[in-house]
């Protein structure tokens, strides 16, 4: 189920194919070039997720290379955050790291009398993180499961709490497992649940952290710790190891297996804006979205350490936008 999930999402619900996704470790050719238009200033606010903070602070740095009068204030508290924020009108720019639910769509339908739009602006792996010191290669997601969660819907016989009931041996064998989670406002949060621990519920006993890096300073900072979080986090200090739907089938956290749906947590990143379907995107929002579907701004998810969008995703979502 989960592999159809990714495949659905990544490749025929948005038109492209598994072929197309697979080569992207760098940018597409044929995204077109961002040429810079007269006329734009003002301010930009952006409030959501805390994945996305990073890559939207680089996106609004080189909106400003063309457009230096420009103010934009970027505030990454959670994706949670997105949708209120732009249902108020406290935001132009809502960065989520899922998709929006229903009672979310709703508020905002309430107040706009529309839906938002959420626009897919990167590929995301979602990377299981252990202290670099840590031996082990990879884990099923069963076994991930087992040891976030001690409701295991995903099927392991048993909880998970050292490190040998996964196979380490020696010094590792009886070894406690320390879990670091993002916390509950988290779109991250919200996806591990559904997609690593089937919809199951996480263990009291997890360290809740505030943000993504918070998470990976966690791990690098204990032997016997666990945690997860974008893969554009991956730092020194932890590894990114391998995941699978089950034993024996483990898939590196890399752009080709995420486009073929083996790697078993891959999804969108999206900026979610204010569209009137009958108007115009105002200049401002028009234009930076333009940059970040253009060809400097797939560069910049590059950079970030995400995978860039396939021209026929792009292209897909400059004419749903008018762009």
């Amino acid at each position: 189920m989960l592999k159809k999930l990714i495949t659905t999402t990544l490749a025929v619900g948005l038109g492209v194919s598994g072929a197309a996704l697979a080569s992207q470790p760098e940018i597409d050719p044929n995204l077109p070039r961002y040429e810079p238009v007269s006329g734009i200033s003002g301010n930009l606010a952006s409030q959501g997720s805390d994945t996305l903070n990073n890559l939207m602070t680089l996106w609004a740095e080189e909106f400003r290379e063309f457009y230096p009068n420009v103010n934009i204030q970027i505030q990454g508290a959670g994706t949670g955050t997105a949708p209120p924020a732009l249902a108020q009108g406290t935001a132009n720019f809502g960065p989520m790291s899922r998709g929006m639910r229903e009672s979310e769509q709703q508020a905002f339908e309430e107040a706009h009398g529309y839906a938002p739009t959420l626009v897919p602006v990167a590929i995301d792996l979602l990377a299981v993180y252990v202290n670099r010191d840590n031996p082990i290669e990879g884990l099923s997601i069963p076994q991930v499961d087992a040891i976030f969660s001690d409701t295991r819907r995903c099927g392991h016989p048993e909880t998970i709490t050292r490190w040998g009931q996964v196979g380490l041996s020696g010094a590792w064998a009886n070894r406690d497992i320390t879990l670091y989670s993002r916390n509950a406002v988290s779109g991250t949060y919200g996806y591990f649940r559904q997609h690593a621990l089937c919809d199951g519920d996480f263990k009291d006993s997890i360290n809740e952290q505030p943000g993504s890096a918070s998470v990976v300073q966690g791990v690098t900072e204990s032997r016997n710790g666990i945690g997860y979080s974008g893969i554009g986090y991956l730092t020194s200090g932890v590894k990114a190891i391998k995941l699978g739907r089950e034993d024996g089938q483990l898939f590196e956290p890399n752009a080709e297996n995420a486009a073929s749906g083996d790697y078993p947590l891959a999804r969108f990143l999206y900026v979610a804006v204010n569209k009137n379907p009958n108007r115009e995107l105002p200049p401002l929002e028009r234009e930076f979205l333009r940059l970040v579907l253009s060809a400097q701004g797939q560069d910049v998810t590059v950079r970030d350490g995400f995978i860039p969008l396939p021209e026929a995703v792009a292209a897909q979502w400059r004419e749903r936008l008018g762009l």
